[in-house]
């Protein structure tokens, strides 16, 4: 999907919201466990009941490979059931040496090799320019960087300062000059709000991937106040919030109604 496509759809949808499918085989509702391959089960149900309201699924990789090779069945059975124009990311935050990287992004993005065809991945920048430029070699595929995370660690490393400049500010200025905002996107935790309008100033055409709302206490008005630009910019992410609001045989209808809930309060800023 490229940058034209994903902001048609938030306009035609009125929602920037995305959906992190994070399914843990250990929390879905019991009754799943007698299906044949209860995690699909459970995601298949999830989208049935809120692809309307989102425009992007964000299923978290490590949720699939803790289970094997059936987890990585699992994944694939998932994205090839998501709607065509929706938006999917696989949160794997990658990033190694060249040639491995390169392997990384053949995983997710080319369907004859791995048979998984995401339309981005999530990928660390901290060995630099040549562990994410294998990313960026496929069309119409999205690298996102992570920059401000939503994790309390996040501290321990982004925010440390050298002449005046923050990590992460060094990670977002200089990846710029890697690929534009039509390749690149940003991860910014919304539990930074308060450096959300800095950042948008840093990067102002780039999409931001904003985790953290709901369960981490991210607020979305703050947000979308701080981080929107012209083009909304924004994928805001709800994980446990939508996919776990209920754990008995409702769960799906449960789900709709926290992602509808979510998507409404995005109306009134696109």
């Amino acid at each position: 999907m490229n940058y034209n496509e994903l902001v048609e759809n938030i306009r035609t949808k009125k929602s920037f919201l995305c959906i992190g499918l994070d399914t843990d085989i250990k929390k879905i509702p019991q009754h799943l466990l007698s299906y044949s391959d209860p995690v699909f089960e459970f995601n298949k149900q999830i989208i049935d009941a809120t692809h309307q309201y989102c425009v992007a699924y964000k299923p978290n990789i490590a949720f699939y490979e803790s289970l094997g090779a059936s987890g990585w069945l699992s994944l694939q059975k998932t994205l090839d059931y998501i709607p065509k124009n929706i938006f999917t990311i696989a949160d794997a935050k990658r990033g190694d040496i060249g040639n491995t990287s390169g392997l990384y992004a053949r995983a997710f993005f080319n369907k004859n090799s791995s048979g998984l065809d995401f339309d981005s991945v999530t990928v660390a920048p901290y060995m630099g320019k040549d562990s994410v430029a294998p990313f960026l070699e496929f069309k119409n595929k999205w690298v996102i960087l992570l920059a401000l995370t939503s994790n309390s660690g996040s501290n321990d490393f982004q925010l440390m300062q050298e002449g005046g400049e923050k990590l992460y500010e060094r990670v977002i200025r200089t990846s710029q000059t890697w690929a534009t905002h039509e390749q690149m996107m940003y991860v910014v935790g919304a539990t930074h709000a308060e450096e959300l309008a800095h950042i948008r100033k840093l990067a102002p055409k780039h999409f931001f991937l904003v985790p953290g709302v709901g369960a981490q206490g991210g607020s979305l008005q703050e947000v979308a106040k701080y981080g929107m630009n012209a083009e909304c910019g924004l994928l805001v992410n709800s994980s446990r919030n939508i996919i776990y609001a209920s754990s008995g045989k409702d769960f799906a209808e449960a789900a709709a109604i926290e992602a509808k809930r979510m998507m409404e309060e995005m109306k009134i800023f696109i």
